[in-house]
């Protein structure tokens, strides 16, 4: 049994865009073709491979189908560069990444715009916790994460980039007004502090080095890397802050740190084991910026 590839790349395309209707578009064909297309494939492999809701998502069956579209579109874009066609706008790829909100707020970005600015790539980030980012991995989502499993995930490969650390701090008058005598137990557990989402652990794993159980602190839920910081900056709370963020903080006068344990978080390169000279470029060019910017 063989796979039809424009049929792979149709659920592929339907998976990305949420809908038959868009993937038509982007394919330039007839829904009724994309449908067909489906139609045929899912009877091919006795599969459901698309759930149709809003948006389209893939089943299991359908996931492996997408990964093997984008592995195929990223080996023929190898080879039109190995040619010389990588070029023209027809030989662009789309790359889908998976990365965290403070990777992707402090360091992520500088050296995706100089690999967009030299090659032909359209980059489609996925924002999750570096705990969880290795998920969009496995079911072919992305090509490659930053994550902080360093196990890799079946058929890919795994590189250490470093250590982001955070700090606690808060702003001067907050510091006043809840630890004006000094930062204890019994003033952790009434101040209120901001969390980024209910699966973010790094405010919790400080509050459990002051001897301090989480539950039943207060706290407020901001959950975007960047509005998280200023939330920090406008008094909402105390919470942890990135250390490349942190000396401009504390220079600039708008926040203190706490003090306390430094929370460390080890960050991993994961990307697909398939050779291919554009997803090893990506990776070298995040290894450099990571060693640059990163703790050991």
């Amino acid at each position: 049994m063989s796979i039809p590839l424009d049929a792979a790349a149709t659920v592929a395309a339907i998976v990305d865009t949420g809908s038959l209707d868009k993937a038509a578009r982007v394919l330039n064909v007839t829904p009724s073709a994309v449908s067909q297309r489906l139609k045929s494939l899912e009877e091919q492999l006795g599969r459901v491979l698309i759930i149709r809701g809003r948006p389209a998502t893939a089943t299991t069956a359908g996931e492996a189908i997408v990964r093997l579209a984008r592995q195929v579109a990223l080996v023929e874009h190898d080879a039109l560069a190995g040619f010389g066609l990588d070029d023209s706008a027809q030989s662009r790829v789309a790359v889908p990444l998976a990365v965290n909100a403070d990777s992707m707020a402090t360091w992520f970005l500088p050296p995706l715009a100089r690999l967009a600015r030299d090659r032909g790539i359209d980059f489609d980030l996925h924002r999750d916790d570096q705990n969880f980012t290795a998920r969009l991995l496995e079911s072919g989502t992305v090509m490659a994460a930053v994550t902080s499993e360093d196990s890799p995930v079946a058929g890919c490969t795994v590189t250490r980039l470093g250590v982001l650390a955070y700090e606690a701090m808060a702003t001067p008058e907050y510091v006043e007004r809840w630890f004006a005598e000094g930062v204890t137990p019994e003033a952790l557990r009434r101040a209120p502090f901001v969390d980024f989402d209910r699966r973010d652990s790094l405010q919790h794993s400080w509050l459990a080095a002051h001897g301090v159980d989480e539950l039943g602190v207060p706290r407020h839920y901001v959950p975007a890397s960047h509005d998280y910081a200023q939330a920090v900056e406008l008094g909402l709370g105390w919470g942890m802050v990135p250390a490349l963020q942190a000396p401009d903080a504390a220079g600039s006068g708008s926040l203190q740190r706490l003090g306390g344990q430094i929370v460390r978080v080890p960050l991993y390169w994961q990307q697909w084991n398939l050779r291919s000279d554009l997803l090893d470029a990506i990776a070298a060019e995040i290894s450099t910026e990571a060693m640059r910017v990163l703790e050991r």
